[in-house]
């Protein structure tokens, strides 16, 4: 391997015109043809890096280099020899697929010589060969994610820069652009830089380069962190406690970390190298896990932060406590688009107080259903039925019981934090003295009163994420629907959304989530996997794990098991 480094970072600070500091007094090296993560919490850094990386932005002091030339100062050569995909993929959704080819071909000056070859090559090793004359807006996500992939590498970079790639895309879309990506280092020699949320990710890269408030708190391979948590990673099993009580009562512990749930099990993290003292918890099973790379970063992140405490989160008004009513049932739901079929005839039910699942690969059919049930789109055919009422024939009625979370952040950015919360009272009907009451109580109870006069859009992402959520539980709905509720955001805020849903779930709030996350997908109580329109499978999480054993995987993650029946089925 070429013993310069790729990219060549030396005292880089960075301060926004609001006096954020960005980045400071940040050091890192890259080596040639790997894969390279950058992973930090949200606002860490990460995403101005690498726009300095590519030359797009300048730096207030230090330099960076890239294959030995000066981003800043020779930043049309330095560009020359890179593919930057930004968050979204930076596609033109108007334009077909081998418009957006042509483009990218033009920009990057690829001679037209050279094109139908590249373009062939191309459209092979991503699959979209028979897509090139539909728009970019109507591809799935999957699809929209290698078409970009395919846009920056049409010009042959040497260097790729990846700025969260795998958001709001499957499993199987991600494990595809991992093949695409790996292909390409061993057979061009190709340096890739990827910013990810998801630490599972992660672990696959070669090098990954932890970023925490603008600074370097770490880099090198993923398991050189994860062996550092020896002996401080358990399962924990209590039988007879639901595991999102258990997960409650054990992320109390003063020697507990972080808590998250696996299956029938709790993973913890101790602060020690010791198994937690458990106090008041009785006959748990506690037994040794092996370490992860998310482990090491959510436990740097809590002693440089603090423990988080526990979150509560109690609605003035309390719903009905679980009962095992059905208050969504589903029968035979169609959705018919022209000709073709989105939803083929589908059926479940949802129990009160359920954190409930629904799963698919880009394009199965799951949000189409989601914004049925939601009366965001009107039923073809069959039954629909949510807190009682018949969604083809009154879906407004039903609306004043339902909470509703968008996949992209949907609120008002230029209206502040307070002007959003007002806005949304409103729509949902609250008498003046009972918004009042109602915005203060989230005001308070998300933590935003030092952002009440802030534009939505300059919220950092997690915030953004509360403040979704308390326009959501505004009128205290009896159902929450929450569309990739957590897409691009960091563990640390995960969790801290996800003991937000527990607490709700525990006071008898139902909870329908749609998720690509498989490690988020355990903290529901029943799923259904689509696939083109049709459900494949219905269970606990645990049963969907079981009916994916192999001898070769005899104890397989969800994700796994996700993968299996896609791809079995496909």
């Amino acid at each position: 391997m070429n013993s310069e480094p790729a990219i060549c970072i030396e005292r880089i600070h960075k301060t926004f015109a609001d006096k954020i500091t960005a980045l400071d007094n940040f050091n890192a090296e890259l080596p040639v043809a790997t894969v390279s993560g950058l992973i930090g919490p949200d606002g860490a850094g990460k995403t101005t890096l690498m726009r300095l990386i590519a030359g797009l932005l300048e730096p207030d002091q230090g330099h960076i280099r890239v294959f030995g030339q000066d981003a800043t100062t020779e930043s049309p050569r330095v560009q020359a020899h890179l593919g930057y995909m930004p968050q979204r993929f930076g596609l033109y959704e108007d334009l077909t697929v081998q418009e957006n080819l042509d483009l990218y071909a033009e920009l990057q000056g690829l001679p037209l010589r050279s094109r139908a070859d590249r373009y062939r090559a191309l459209l092979h090793m991503t699959g979209l060969a028979p897509f090139t004359a539909r728009l970019a807006g109507r591809l799935s996500g999957g699809m929209k994610q290698k078409l970009g992939l395919a846009c920056v590498l049409v010009g042959s970079p040497r260097l790729l820069l990846l700025d969260e790639p795998t958001v709001g895309v499957d499993p199987v879309s991600r494990r595809e652009l991992w093949q695409i990506v790996y292909h390409q280092v061993k057979t061009t020699g190709l340096t890739v830089l990827l910013s990810t949320a998801y630490l599972d990710e992660a672990e696959r890269c070669q090098e990954v380069i932890l970023i925490h408030q603008g600074g370097l708190l770490g880099q090198g391979p993923p398991d050189r962190f994860s062996q550092q948590m020896t002996g401080r990673v358990f399962q924990v099993r209590v039988e007879g406690i639901h595991k999102r009580t258990l997960q409650r009562r054990l992320a109390s512990l003063p020697d507990v970390l972080d808590t998250v749930i696996q299956g029938d099990r709790v993973r913890i993290v101790t602060e020690t190298p010791a198994p937690p003292s458990l106090g008041e918890i009785r006959q748990a099973e506690v037994i040794p896990a092996s370490p992860r790379l998310e482990d090491y970063f959510v436990a740097t992140l809590a002693k440089a932060s603090g423990k988080a405490g526990d979150i509560e989160l109690t609605l003035p008004r309390q719903p009905n406590k679980s009962d095992g009513k059905a208050v969504i049932v589903v029968k035979d739901l169609k959705r018919r688009f022209g000709d073709f079929y989105a939803v083929k005839g589908i059926s479940f039910e949802v129990r009160r107080g359920e954190v409930f699942g629904l799963l698919g690969a880009n394009g199965a059919g799951k949000t189409t259903t989601f914004r049925m049930l939601c009366g965001l789109l009107p039923v073809s055919e069959g039954e629909a039925r949510v807190a009682g009422v018949n969604m083809r024939q009154a879906p407004a009625r039903a609306r004043a019981h339902l909470g509703y979370m968008a996949q992209k952040f949907s609120l008002y950015g230029q209206l502040s934090v307070r002007e959003n919360l007002k806005f949304f009272s409103g729509i949902y009907g609250l008498g003046n003295r009972e918004r009042q009451s109602r915005i203060g109580w989230a005001l308070t109870t998300f933590e935003l009163v030092p952002y009440v006069h802030q534009r939505a859009v300059d919220l950092p992402l997690g915030y953004k994420q509360r403040l979704a959520m308390a326009c959501a539980l505004l009128h205290q709905p009896e159902i929450l629907f929450l569309d990739e509720p957590t897409s691009g955001v960091d563990p640390l805020a995960r969790r801290e959304f996800w003991q937000r849903i527990n607490a709700l779930a525990e006071q008898g709030v139902t909870v329908l989530v749609t998720t690509h996350f498989m490690e988020e997908a355990e903290y529901c109580d029943r799923l259904v996997i689509m696939q083109a329109g049709a459900i494949l499978a219905t269970g606990t999480p645990e049963d969907i794990r079981h009916n994916a054993r192999t001898p070769d995987n005899p104890d397989p993650a969800l994700e796994d098991a996700f993968i299996q029946l896609i791809e079995t089925k496909a």
